[in-house]
């Protein structure tokens, strides 16, 4: 298994893997869905607002996760983790937990402050992040399912509360997604 950072050559190989697992588990329109906001943020890469980190075996993409800037008016750093994909026939292994842990790592190492993301505790409580109000850190529009906005301080100190809704990249500036 390698894991590695992403760039915008890998656009199709990325849309590919996130169409065909949302397809697989959540319907076409959905796979349609998510296909096309992951060909968004791949054709966007930057490797500053938005990083793409992916997992390898046997030259195939078998997962892909994206880490994106919230801007907020305060110096902090803070990325949102979404979406994340893992081929259907590799789930269940550990290897999106693996490259979670190795993308959150490349971001302590460029001294990111808090890492955030919108979807299943049960899951993402295996990485690290714990339920938080929008309280401490606000999402960027009207969250639908609140007890899903989980975060985690990559400093080792508590996470400060932000008392401002942030910007997030424009891919993500639609309410479908929240």
């Amino acid at each position: 298994m390698i894991h590695q950072i992403l760039n915008k050559l890998k656009q199709k190989e990325i849309e590919e893997l996130f169409t065909s697992v949302f397809t697989s588990s959540e319907g076409e329109k959905e796979g349609k869905l998510i296909g096309n906001l992951s060909a968004q943020l791949a054709s966007n890469i930057d490797n500053n607002e938005i990083i793409c980190f992916g997992s390898y075996k046997n030259k195939t993409l078998i997962a892909s996760i994206f880490f994106s800037r919230l801007h907020f008016n305060q110096s902090i750093q803070v990325f949102m983790l979404a979406p994340v994909a893992v081929s259907t026939e590799h789930q269940g292994k550990g290897i999106g937990q693996a490259l979670i842990k190795y993308g959150l790592n490349a971001l302590k190492n460029r001294a990111v402050d808090v890492a955030v993301t919108y979807g299943d505790p049960s899951f993402y409580s295996k990485v690290g992040f714990q339920a938080v109000s929008e309280n401490v850190i606000q999402a960027p529009l009207r969250l639908s399912m609140p007890f899903g906005w989980l975060g985690q301080s990559l400093t080792g100190k508590a996470i400060p509360a932000i008392n401002e809704r942030p910007v997030c990249v424009k891919a993500f500036n639609n309410p479908i997604y929240w």
